[in-house]
């Protein structure tokens, strides 16, 4: 701990010789070094990506409530040759479904959730006057932002953009016309890129920087959960980033890593001379997007154990067993890949592997959900807005986990594969579970962001339309994937005789879809409005004992007034004996 003190010291007085100094503008907002700022930008930039994603799947939701309709009011703006007559072209209905799973993962729930709540709250909860590496956290984002403009900018090129699912399957990916294919592998360059910076930057300023007395066991559980997503972002996107380097080869300079010999295309014999495998591809892509799952989880999971916490005011049940749980799952994540990959016939004691370490890998899921449970038994609950979407993480996650266990046994999963069961399972672990989790969050760090508070009847509106129709999306689905639809139909799977009776849940989904779209709206004006009219509050509205509301609401350049000192553990809550039913982390002990 010494050398981290002295690094902390020395950053401290590095702040106070600076803080007199006025930054242009452009310093301050725009290239800025500090952490809170980057923290900022990554997050209103992952909403913003948010947004335009979950446009793209209103759109692909008409045309399978409604196939062979012209969207109305703006049908016409894609142009002929994505939409003539406002009618949706099957190419561009692939366009739709590849970048949306490619903008909701990759740039808006990653960077919400490690970007922008990592860099804004990591240091602080650690009493940390800024990020271990500030210049490489600015480069991170705007790396980022190079990587999303590239993939946006990919639907105005000929033929539009990739359109090969977010999952760029060769063959298909390879042979594709135009340049939105190629673009998108660039973009996820420099996405893949973005994330190895940021995570480099986690980990020593988690291991570094820590305030004097906090040791890893008192650390907040919050900050546990993103060491573990840092290892994992370091470990498991290197080879998918080798894998878009070789296949932007194969596009572009007449490589065959991922083409087979002898392959056919429109009647004629492509020469592909290197005899390639274009199971090595899902190999690599799996290896990086099965942690990916727990990349997206895990900040989600810490979000939801901070507020629980503190509006149970109760310890965190089980704080140990939690954290061995997490350093367990993300160790499993790396053994588990190959279980979306039955159908490539990897025969059956590959098959038993992958399908036994799926299954323990679910132990650690379930021990964290009990626990977070456990927690709430016996409390006096408080349900502020940030709580209500802790608590519905809950279940909903727990929806998702079990539901993806069938998904886990070759057996079933050979019939599940490629159906909207599959669609339905991953949704709900990362849309009304991981994304109700980054939601609490914004409404919890808000006041620390901005010194006010979001109106809570505005919230509570979002958060009650949000979990009504969301419920409304996703669960039929279910349904029709164990009828047997197939997912990435254009036309809804009206052409399949056994779809007949699946095809009213279409309709159901697209009217949820477009309510959960108009509930977003009180979030958007509370999100902005607060920002200028909300509640001024104190620097600890939530009465909370992590060392984040020791400083300033919000924080100004290097974060702390004086150097914090840690003296408990994070979540002395409602201790016997206390005067009050919080104790935070930085209060001495009183004699």
């Amino acid at each position: 701990m010494d050398n981290a003190t002295t690094v902390g010291a020395a950053a401290h007085g590095h702040a106070a010789e600076h803080s007199h100094e006025e930054l242009p503008f452009w310093r301050k907002y725009i290239v800025s070094f500090d952490h809170k700022v980057i923290g900022i930008q990554y997050a209103i930039t992952g909403l913003l990506f948010l947004l335009f994603g979950f446009t793209l799947m209103m759109l692909m939701r008409f045309q399978l409530a409604y196939p062979g309709h012209p969207i109305p009011l703006i049908g016409n703006w894609f142009g002929p040759d994505k939409a003539p007559g406002g009618i949706m072209l099957p190419e561009f209905y692939n366009q739709l479904g590849a970048m949306h799973g490619t903008i909701m993962v990759f740039m808006g729930v990653v960077p919400l959730a490690v970007g922008g709540f990592g860099n804004f709250v990591v240091p602080l909860q650690i009493g940390a006057p800024d990020m271990a590496f500030p210049k490489l956290n600015m480069m991170s984002y705007w790396v980022y932002v190079l990587g999303g403009v590239t993939m946006v900018a990919s639907f105005f090129v000929p033929n539009g953009a990739a359109q090969s699912g977010w999952t760029s399957y060769p063959p298909l990916s390879v042979i594709a016309q135009g340049g939105g294919q190629t673009m998108w592998l660039i973009g996820m360059v420099f996405l893949i890129t973005s994330s190895l910076l940021g995570s480099v930057n986690f980990i020593v300023t988690i291991v570094q920087l820590r305030a004097k007395g906090l040791s890893f066991m008192r650390m907040p559980f919050f900050v546990w959960a993103q060491l573990v997503t840092a290892f994992l972002l370091l470990l498991a996107f290197p080879p998918l980033e080798a894998a878009g380097v070789l296949q932007l080869m194969d596009r572009l300079a007449g490589t065959s890593f991922f083409m087979p010999s002898g392959l056919v295309v429109s009647g004629k014999a492509l020469t592909a001379a290197g005899g390639g495998n274009p199971i090595l591809w899902q190999h690599l892509f799996w290896f990086l997007a099965h942690p990916e799952v727990y990349v997206l989880i895990l900040p989600g999971m810490g979000i939801v154990s901070e507020i629980i916490a503190n509006n149970t005011r109760k310890p965190l049940w089980g704080y140990r067993a939690l954290v061995y749980s997490i350093v367990f799952l993300g160790f499993m994540s790396f053994i588990v890949w190959a279980h979306h990959m039955f159908m490539t016939g990897m025969g059956t004691t590959m098959s038993a592997f992958f399908q036994t370490t799926t299954m323990i890998i679910s132990i650690p899921s379930v021990v964290v959900l009990t626990a977070l449970l456990l927690s709430l038994w016996g409390a006096s609950i408080r349900f502020t807005t940030p709580m209500l979407f802790a608590l519905a993480f809950l279940p909903m996650f727990g929806i998702g986990g079990l539901t993806g266990l069938p998904l886990g046994l070759a057996p079933s999963d050979i019939h599940l594969h490629d159906t909207y069961y599959v669609i339905g399972h991953f949704h709900y672990v990362v849309a009304p579970g991981t994304i109700f989790a980054l939601f609490a969050g914004v409404y919890y760090w808000f006041p620390k962001a901005t010194g006010r508070k979001m109106n809570d009847l505005l919230g509570k509106i979002h958060f009650w339309g949000s979990f009504v129709c969301i419920n409304f999306v996703f669960m039929p689905m279910f349904i029709q994937g164990l009828g047997g639809m197939n997912r990435r139909m254009y036309d809804g799977g009206t052409l399949y005789l056994h779809n007949a009776g699946l095809l009213k849940w279409n309709l159901v989904i697209g009217f949820a879809v477009w309510g959960l779209g108009l509930f977003q709206i009180p979030f958007i004006i509370n999100f902005f409005s607060s920002m200028r009219w909300g509640a001024l509050v104190d620097r600890n509205p939530w009465e909370a004992t992590t060392l984040e509301w020791s400083a300033p609401s919000p924080p100004g350049h290097g974060n702390f007034l004086t150097e914090p000192v840690v003296y408990r553990g994070p979540y002395e809550y409602s201790v016997p004996g206390a005067a009050r039913d919080f104790t935070p982390q930085f209060e001495p002990e009183r004699a």
